[in-house]
Order: structure tokens, then C-alpha cells, then sequence
């Protein structure tokens, strides 16, 4: 029994710590603005709620794209999934040589206001990320 009550909070604790997803109608208006201004042509859109800020994840031009906002409308990031191929040199070694027998799934190009720009490359359960050298810089588990 005591088990049980552990991992049920457990999953409590960790199902409110990741992304959930919501309706449009609760996505904040200056958010929803912001979004329509910068991709007028897109109509569908999955919202999720990470913590404090709003992702709003869509297809352009057949790419999956997200774009992160704060509360107020701010962008704070993009993301724009890319080809394996197009991720820096070293990631692959390094999921190879850090990661035995897991196979990068995706690959994304994170950009923030600033013009920072950071590459994702998804594994099972988890994304690991890098600098624009290819340089780790941290997991973070789904």
C-alpha cells in the first residue's frame, strides 16, 4: 500500500510538471495575438501550458514548428524540426559513444530571442541538447 501511494504521487508530481496540453480558449489573449501576427496563415494549432508559458506547436510548410510565449505574448523561443543530417557534427558520436544502442528519433533547431541557437536530438524518453557547436549541454526527460 505504501508503495502505491508513492507512485501515485509520483505521477501527480510529474504529470504537473510537464506540458498539458489546453483549448485554445484558455491560451491568454496577448499570446494568441502575438502568435496570429507572427504566422497569419496558420489554422491549426495544439496549444500546450509549460509551467507559467504557452508552446504552440504547428506544421509549416510540412515542418513541425513550436514557438514558446510568455504570459504576456513575448516570444521566448522557436523550434523547427530539422533532418538528422542537418544537426551539428558530434551529436551523432555523441548519443553513440553516451547513449549506447539508442537511435536519435528527431532533430530540432532551437532559436531564442537573443538569436541563440541550440539543437535538440530526441531519444527515447528523453531530449538531449546542444550548443551550436555541437557541444552537450544537458538531458532533459520527457
Amino acid at each position: 500500500m505504501k508503495k502505491l501511494t508513492i507512485m501515485l504521487v509520483a505521477g501527480l508530481i510529474t504529470t504537473c510538471t510537464f506540458a498539458q496540453k489546453i483549448q485554445e480558449k484558455d491560451v491568454p489573449a496577448s499570446v494568441k495575438s502575438t502568435f496570429k501576427k507572427d504566422y497569419p496563415s496558420i489554422k491549426e494549432v495544439k496549444w500546450e501550458k509549460e509551467g507559467d508559458k504557452y508552446e504552440a506547436s504547428f506544421d509549416l510548410n510540412k515542418i513541425d514548428n513550436s514557438v514558446l510565449f510568455d504570459a504576456s505574448g513575448n516570444v521566448i523561443e522557436t523550434e523547427v524540426e530539422i533532418e538528422l543530417n542537418q544537426l551539428p557534427s558530434g551529436v551523432m558520436d555523441y548519443v553513440k559513444a553516451h547513449y549506447a544502442g539508442q537511435k536519435v528519433k528527431e532533430g530540432a533547431k532551437i532559436t531564442d530571442t537573443k538569436g541563440t541557437v541550440t539543437y535538440e536530438a530526441e531519444i527515447k524518453g528523453m531530449d538531449l541538447l546542444f550548443d551550436s557547436n555541437g557541444k552537450f549541454i544537458k538531458e532533459v526527460n520527457d
